[in-house]
């Protein structure tokens, strides 16, 4: 029976869920002045083999610093209050996050639709990609070990297999040694993890199939498989799924690693391919010689500052030679100093939008610039990683825990003092509990980069879903937005790093 208080200090409101390796607990920790409420995990040794309680206790220990480790770097992990144990028995005090499971979720509302699991995966990626940084592979990734925050609908990995396998570990006494029993739920496991030898594409491989229960409803032991290659056959379930995302879950779920998603980045790539800019071609004019009584033609003529709204321009077949050869002279110039222009600049990642034309430099005048400037050793591909990072950590920067040392090392001079120093936005949001929470992050486009010693100038167009919390309740406003904008990041080499200078919106292209 469980003792109303435990550890003196937490009082069991009610049992969460019980099974083979423990109970857990929902509990309000009465030392605390607001009486705030956690989740208690009881974990059981499978022996109680004197010889080797130690060797778990050690173990638990060790696998609960992880675990605070983990939970300090990352808001979608729960945070480890505490951890003890206490007659033979273990316990974990983590926080209680209100939500439900995709699996309850799936339970209470049927088959869910695409665009919802793949947001699911865009969110929860960045997750697993963090802890298999740290070298860690989670290893019970399933519908239930998922839970959608309520407050902010971002999904929150539970229950990690390391401290279970802790609590599992048996002693083998003809070998006089110990071994573990293999962590994980069947059906979601691939081949390797069941052989006791998990790797990194093995959470993704999880994952797949947890996207495959959601979108059609069935666990994976009720999906048959094709009996010459034992591939899984289930997109029939799924009628609406398209081609391209169904490949996507496909390769997550091969039976080998080498054949799968590689990495979580890998797959969060594949599930946000950057988008390919359209080249610019020059058109063939054809004018004939004669003069015609026909209206005038028009020659649609794309520029690469605008390709969505292509300029036009009239040539009256009714016109002399020498007006004529004027006017082709002046298209083919336009079309010789554009594509100068589009080379010397070297971004054919560029998405042109005419919404963008007005408020740019001259490109000629940019180009010389950048031929004439001195040598820099910062390439384009160095400040979109920083840029990248920066996009990362905004979600640890500012939120829980409010990383400063994150901020610290990415920015330096006026981009500090907004977000991280003295009076900074890292500062008002930890003294008025407030943060923000953040979704969709991608870099559309590269509009322009130029570099000149140790400084450099990039102006990206990029997308951004960013949700603004007060007193755990959204807040409304500019605030909040969902749109994609283009920003001109100022760079800086500050003691071998590259940091962000500072920033400002140039223009906000479109709102959701």
């Amino acid at each position: 029976m469980t003792p109303p208080l435990l550890n003196g200090r937490y009082k069991v409101i009610k049992v969460l869920a019980s099974g083979g390796f423990g109970e857990t607990f929902l509990a309000k920790d009465i030392q605390m002045p607001s009486k705030r409420k956690c989740v208690i995990k009881q974990l059981k040794p499978v022996e109680h083999n004197p010889q080797i309680y130690e060797l778990v206790k050690e173990r638990f220990q060790r696998e609960a610093a992880l675990l605070e480790e983990l939970s300090d770097g990352i808001n979608q992990i729960p945070h480890l209050y505490a951890y003890f144990n206490h007659d033979g028995q273990f316990y974990l005090v983590q926080e209680y996050i209100q939500g439900d499971t995709l699996g309850k979720k799936l339970r209470k509302e049927g088959r869910l639709n695409e665009t919802f699991v793949k947001e699911i995966l865009i969110n929860i990626l960045p997750v697993l990609e963090y802890i298999h940084a740290k070298r860690i592979v989670h290893r019970d990734i399933k519908p239930d070990n998922i839970l959608i925050r309520s407050t902010d609908n971002q999904p929150v990995l539970i229950d990690f297999g390391a401290v279970k396998e802790t609590m599992h570990t048996v002693m083998v006494a003809s070998e006089n040694s110990t071994r573990s029993i293999v962590i994980g739920t069947p059906g979601f496991m691939p081949s390797e993890q069941t052989a006791g030898r998990p790797v990194y594409s093995s959470d993704l491989y999880s994952l797949g199939l947890t996207a495959i229960y959601l979108l059609t409803g069935k666990m994976p032991q009720e999906l048959p498989t094709n009996s010459s290659t034992g591939e899984i056959i289930w997109k029939e379930f799924a009628p609406n799924i398209s081609p391209d995302f169904a490949a996507i879950l496909d390769k997550a779920i091969q039976s080998h690693p080498r054949e799968r998603f590689l990495t979580a980045k890998e797959m969060l790539l594949a599930l946000q391919p950057p988008k390919v800019a359209i080249p610019v071609t020059v058109p063939k004019i054809s004018l004939p010689l004669k003069k015609s009584t026909e209206p005038p033609t028009v020659i649609s003529l794309p520029s690469p500052e605008s390709q969505a709204q292509p300029s036009t321009v009239l040539v009256n077949q009714g016109m002399k030679d020498w007006q004529k050869a004027t006017i082709i002279g002046g298209v083919i110039g336009v079309f010789i100093v554009s594509g100068m222009v589009f080379i010397n600049n070297q971004t054919p990642d560029i998405l042109v939008r005419k919404t963008l034309a007005e408020k740019k430099d001259n490109p000629a005048k940019n180009t010389a610039n950048l031929l004439n400037s001195p040598k820099s050793s910062i390439t384009k591909e160095a400040a979109i990683t920083v840029i990248n990072r920066w996009q990362d950590a905004k979600r640890q920067l500012f939120a829980p825990p409010f990383n400063r040392s994150l901020g610290t090392e990415l920015t330096t001079g006026e981009a500090y003092r907004k977000n991280i120093g003295s009076g900074s936005s890292l500062e008002w949001l930890s003294n008025n509990n407030s943060y923000y929470r953040y979704g969709v992050q991608s870099i559309d486009s590269v509009e322009k980069f130029v570099a000149s010693k140790d400084r450099a100038t990039i102006e990206i167009i990029f997308t951004e879903d960013r949700k603004f919390y007060r007193n755990g309740k959204i807040v409304t406003g500019k605030n909040t937005s969902f749109d994609t904008r283009l920003v001109r990041y100022s760079l800086k080499l500050e003691n071998g790093k590259l940091k962000i200078s500072d920033y400002e919106t140039i223009d906000i292209i479109s709102n959701r």
